[in-house]
């Protein structure tokens, strides 16, 4: 069977024909990229028309560079980021931008809301955590969550809002768009905090509505992500180049992505490195940290949940090295002038660097960097945090500069791994995906800063894609899920930490884990 799949990440669509019998084939694939738009008080927005016209142009795509048909395609679905907000009318469309998840321009409607009562915990009404807590096991803590994000728009923009038919997630407005339907998947529902995950009460929660003055009109049908949203209608064919009547899927990307990295069992753990990046580990029961800013979300069956840690820039902050480092220095830029972020196509630029960081000694000659380029949320919530290169000399270079990039990078995961492991048992190997996970720099770089064997798989840049079309094809066969990831998803390469740079990294990781706390006080003179 052949299954289209939409990887829709922060900065791209990355668009993935697949063939699934006894394994699972990537047959066709195609990228386009469309804009983040951020403003100076906090927002981070995207284009309804840009997303369109990105998916349109590449299911187009996929025919030409494969001899596959339209009308052999028998399912498409949509691995969505998620925690974004979008207000949609009656017909399903946008009242205004998409704020993605990491707008977080509500931090006053959250404070309001949240930072009052004589009892606190992480800055928070204990007695609104506590309430969540019992519910779901999870609890807003940070403006980004995406409840702030519609009380901004309720208090900011009353035109918008007083217009609004239903709030949907990303995943939730595009199959919308393609199907007529409109819904929310359990997990996007989940991702609002309003849902109830406990056994037999799974749906809103009318107490938590309540609390956070949510108008309940403007909640959806809930459906699972193993569930079909719908039939491709005949618009949205003619747009996309497809037939008619195919079933439309949808889900989260962190929902998809640790079946398509093979992590199906408890206690396994992946790390992914895209524009964003996290630690998951999976798990068959729920857990919270509210100290560290964790919890466990729920996965794309029953019962299962990923432990979630999430690092808001973590493949960004290598594009921005890229960017503002490399392509005007270092002899690349006449014969590279074009790059997309860590996940696009030009690889050539993209190995030409892994060689050069390869020639740094670990520890980057002593620079550190810190990868907040857009705050931080986890293991501590700061929306002021920023990044920073610490300890440079005049001795050092910009390929200093880079390796520290990526190895900020991996001391922020390595924390993560140390958090997490405070709640949940975390595998020794752990998988690694996304595009951080192409380079054999970035992977050995890993290993050795976390001190875990580090695997990769197939198309690790596909790995929400395949996790996807998995789902699709178990529903379809009538087959678990999870046992089949098992089966058809296998590492290729290994990676063992080298014992003789642990000496230099464990120096370096002691002082980055110091930096913020130097540093708060700073951060919030410089861009409160």
């Amino acid at each position: 069977m052949y299954i289209i799949v939409y990887d829709f990440g922060t900065g791209n669509v990355k668009t993935c024909l697949f063939a699934i019998d006894s394994k699972i084939h990537l047959v066709s694939h195609s990228t386009k990229p469309y804009a983040l738009y951020t403003t100076d008080d906090g927002g981070a927005e995207q284009d309804t028309e840009e997303w369109w016209t990105a998916i349109c142009s590449t299911t187009r795509d996929l025919f030409v560079n494969s001899s596959i048909k339209p009308e052999q395609v028998e399912g498409l679905a949509f691995c969505t980021q998620m925690q974004g907000s979008i207000f949609v009318d009656e017909d399903g469309r946008a009242l205004r931008r998409p704020m993605v998840y990491l707008d977080h321009k509500g931090v006053k409607e959250f404070n309001e809301c949240m930072s009052t009562g004589p009892i606190k915990v992480s800055g928070c009404n204990l007695f609104k955590l506590l309430r969540n807590l019992s519910v779901n096991r999870i609890a807003s803590t940070s403006a980004k969550d995406t409840v702030w994000k519609y009380k901004w728009v309720e208090k900011n923009e009353p035109d918008v809002f007083g217009k609004a038919h239903k709030w949907l997630d990303v995943g939730d407005y595009l199959a919308a768009r393609c199907t007529g339907r409109i819904v929310r998947t359990a997990d996007s529902a989940f991702a609002t905090y309003l849902y109830d995950t406990r056994k037999g009460k799974e749906g809103w929660n009318s107490g938590l509505v309540k609390m956070y003055g949510i108008d309940p009109k403007h909640l959806p049908d809930i459906i699972d992500c193993t569930d079909s949203v719908g039939a491709l209608t005949k618009k949205a064919a003619q747009d996309l180049g497809l037939t008619d009547g195919v079933p439309v899927f949808v889900g989260g990307d962190t929902t998809f992505t640790n079946i398509g990295t093979g992590c199906t069992r408890p206690g396994d753990t992946y790390i992914y490195v895209g524009t964003s990046g996290w630690v998951a580990t999976t798990m068959d029961y729920q857990a919270v940290d509210m100290n560290s800013m964790m919890a466990g979300v729920m996965t794309a069956k029953h019962g299962y949940f990923s432990y979630f840690a999430p690092l808001e820039t973590g493949g960004k902050c290598f594009e921005w090295a890229v960017d503002h480092l490399a392509l005007d220095e270092m002899g690349v830029y006449s014969d590279h002038k074009k790059i997309t972020d860590i996940d696009g196509e030009n690889s050539s630029l993209y190995d030409f660097l892994s060689e050069e960081v390869g020639k740094v000694p670990p520890g980057a000659n002593g620079v550190i960097f810190t990868p907040w380029l857009h705050g931080n949320r986890s293991p501590f919530e700061d929306s002021r945090a920023a990044g920073m290169f610490f300890n440079t000399r005049i001795e050092n270079d910009k390929r200093d500069m880079i390796r520290a990039v990526l190895e900020g990078i991996c001391y922020h995961l390595r924390w993560l791994l140390e958090c997490e492991e405070k709640k949940v048992k975390t595998s020794n190997p752990v998988r690694f995906v996304g595009g951080g996970a192409l380079s054999p720099v970035t992977c050995q770089i890993l290993a050795d800063i976390t001190g875990r064997t580090i695997e990769t798989v197939s198309n690790p840049r596909e790995v929400g894609a395949v996790g996807t079309a998995l789902v699709v094809a178990a529903g379809v066969k009538g087959v678990d899920v999870l046992e089949l990831a098992s089966q058809l998803v296998k590492a290729n390469h290994v990676y063992v930490p080298n014992h003789q740079n642990k000496e230099v990294y464990e120096r370096n990781y002691k002082v980055f884990k110091k930096l913020y706390k130097s540093n708060v006080s700073n951060f919030g003179i410089l861009n409160s």
